[in-house]
């Protein structure tokens, strides 16, 4: 799941995957990237805060900020379209690593 939102967000915001994993916040344009992917691994996939905190190495309340932060730039027409678009791929890549899914 995080490999999913990690690979989509990397790619629409021009990121390696690696500068989403960074232990530091970094820059802000990819501490911005990572917010998204945790935002779409809790509200995309269904995971808790607790668990998304888990998966990226940051605490609970870390991963309820960035989604706070996340929902609040939906409201520019242009980023919300994106998050959309990154919804639907992130929902593509797990359907396409689900185990049992034919070939």
């Amino acid at each position: 799941m995080r490999r999913a939102s990690e690979a989509a967000v990397a790619a629409a915001f021009g990121l390696e995957p690696e500068e989403l994993k960074a232990a530091t916040r970094g820059p802000a344009r990819a501490a911005f990237a990572r917010q998204t992917a945790m935002y779409l691994a809790h509200v995309g996939c269904g995971l808790s805060l607790t668990e998304v905190g888990r998966v990226f190495g940051r605490d609970r309340t870390t991963v309820a900020h960035a989604c706070g932060v996340v929902e609040d730039s939906r409201d520019e027409a242009e980023f919300d379209s994106m998050l959309t678009h990154l919804e639907d791929a992130v929902a593509a890549l797990i359907a396409a690593l689900a185990p049992g899914r034919e070939a």
